[in-house]
């Protein structure tokens, strides 16, 4: 079950579970979209993988309890800002290969 962290760990912007801007690597590291585009560079600073944007758990039981309510997201914050000089660095290998062939 996915954690859905509820803020970016580079800016600490709120990222409640029905934001459509929250994006996540492969080990659920959650940043925000500006972050992701303006910062990261599509590279998952704590993994080299690449983002996808994370998706919303129902706020309603449609079917078998599988919802919000029954499921709540995280509410545990990660704030590790980047150190956007080092993440120039570490990406500079490999932010022009495609997060399917890092």
């Amino acid at each position: 079950m996915l954690e859905l962290r509820p803020s970016c760990e580079h800016c600490d912007k709120d990222l409640p579970p029905d934001c459509a801007e929250a994006m996540m690597c492969t080990f659920e590291c959650t940043f925000c979209q500006a972050c992701v585009d303006n910062v990261l560079n599509n590279v998952c600073p704590n993994c080299g993988g690449g983002f996808v944007y994370r998706p919303i758990r129902p706020k309603q039981n449609w079917r078998n309890g599988n919802y919000l309510g029954e499921h709540p997201a995280s509410d545990t914050r990660i704030f590790k800002p980047v150190s956007v000089a080092q993440h120039k660095q570490f990406c500079k290998k490999i932010q022009d290969i495609a997060p399917e062939h890092r």
